[in-house]
Order: structure tokens, then C-alpha cells, then sequence
């Protein structure tokens, strides 16, 4: 699937996505690879004026659904079943980047990472890794 047609499955699949604004963004998928934005809102900031942790990881979880769907179709239940987030340093005020790579894609199982970088800079600010299940018939 191209970043256009996951956005158009997306928004047919989950319409609560965008509740209160669309800030999720398909920006580019490719060979085991997905790169996704989440615009910088008031509605994702924790006390303290930065991104919060449950913004950071719905992007992580997003960015690894879509470099799976960019390579499976769309799979609705496809799902997660485990996710491990390292929260490196604190975000910046800007829209978070997540570069999901799988690792494995398997017929059952699919194994990635993403990280997430402050849009513009240079340093992770936080790792994820993941793994989701595949139904058998797609």
C-alpha cells in the first residue's frame, strides 16, 4: 500500500484517530519502512509543556501498523501484542517524527523498532520496539 492509500484505510478504519483534529500523518512508507508525524499540539502536552509519554507511544504503535499494512494490505486485525518504549530525553516543542522499521515479517508475526525524533533534531527521543500478530488469512 502507498503512504496515500494506508492514509485513506486509516481514516476508513479508525475515524477516532483524528477526533478533535487530524495531527497523525503518513508521511512515507517503503521496503519494511514507514515514517510517520504527529503535529505538535496542545492536545499532547503533559504538565511541564511537554509531549506526553501516551502521545509518543500511539505514534510508535501508528508508525509500526503502517510499515506492516505498507507491506501486508490492509489487515484490520492485525494487532499489537507487545511494546517496549525507552523514553530517552525530554521532546521538543515541534512535531515528533517516528521511523518505523520491521525487522521480521513473518506470516503470523511482524518484529520492528521505531524511533521518534523532535522534528529537526538530530537525537532520539525515545525507542520503541514491538511486535504484532497477523491473522492467518488475509
Amino acid at each position: 500500500m502507498s503512504a496515500a492509500e494506508i492514509e485513506a484505510y486509516l481514516d476508513q478504519v479508525f475515524p477516532q484517530l483524528h477526533y478533535g483534529g487530524r495531527t497523525y500523518f503518513v508521511e512515507e512508507v517503503g521496503p519494511l519502512f514507514a515514517r510517520m508525524r504527529c503535529d505538535y499540539h496542545e492536545k499532547h502536552l503533559r504538565p511541564g509543556g511537554t509531549i506526553s509519554g501516551p502521545t509518543m507511544m500511539a505514534l510508535a504503535d501508528l508508525a509500526l501498523y503502517v510499515a506492516i499494512l505498507a507491506q501486508i494490505g490492509p489487515v484490520a486485525l492485525a494487532v499489537t501484542t507487545s511494546l517496549n518504549y525507552n523514553f530517552l530525553r525530554k521532546p521538543g516543542q515541534a512535531a515528533l517524527i517516528g521511523e518505523a522499521k520491521l525487522l521480521k515479517l513473518g506470516k503470523r508475526l511482524a518484529v520492528g523498532e521505531v524511533c521518534l525524533y523532535s522534528q529537526g533534531e538530530s537525537e532520539m527521543v525515545c525507542h520503541a520496539t514491538g511486535t504484532y500478530s497477523i491473522p492467518s488469512e488475509r
